[in-house]
C-alpha cells in the first residue's frame, strides 16, 4: 500500500482502476484501459488495485470505493477526477485530457 501513496503523488498523471475478478464491466473495462495507455503513452500511469485484496485502501476515507470499477485520476497526490462504471476509450481519453492538458 504504500508503494500505491508513492505512485499517486507522482508528478505523471495516474489512473487507478479499482477493480475485482469476478466483476463483468471490470473485465470489460481491461481492454479499453490498455488501448487508453497506448494512445496516451508516457503521459499518464495506468495501474490496476484489486478491491478484494486491498481493502484497507476501499475504507480508507480518501476513496470509499463502493462499486466497481471505479476508475479515479490523480496528479501530485490530488484526485482529479472520479467515476464509477465503465467508459469507452474515447470517452476516458477525453476526460484524462481535460485533465491533463
Amino acid at each position: 500500500m504504500e508503494n500505491f501513496f508513492k505512485i499517486i503523488n507522482d508528478k505523471k498523471p495516474v489512473l487507478v482502476d479499482f477493480f475485482a475478478t469476478w466483476c463483468g464491466p471490470c473485465q470489460m473495462l481491461a481492454p479499453i484501459l490498455t488501448d487508453v495507455k497506448h494512445s496516451l503513452g508516457d503521459r499518464i500511469t495506468i495501474i490496476k488495485v484489486d478491491v478484494d485484496k486491498n481493502p484497507e485502501l476501499m475504507s480508507n476515507p480518501r476513496f470509499l470505493v463502493k462499486g466497481v470499477p471505479t476508475l479515479m485520476l490523480f496528479q501530485e497526490g490530488k484526485m482529479l477526477w472520479r467515476q464509477s462504471g465503465v467508459l469507452s476509450k474515447d470517452q476516458l481519453i477525453s476526460t484524462i485530457l481535460d485533465y491533463i492538458e
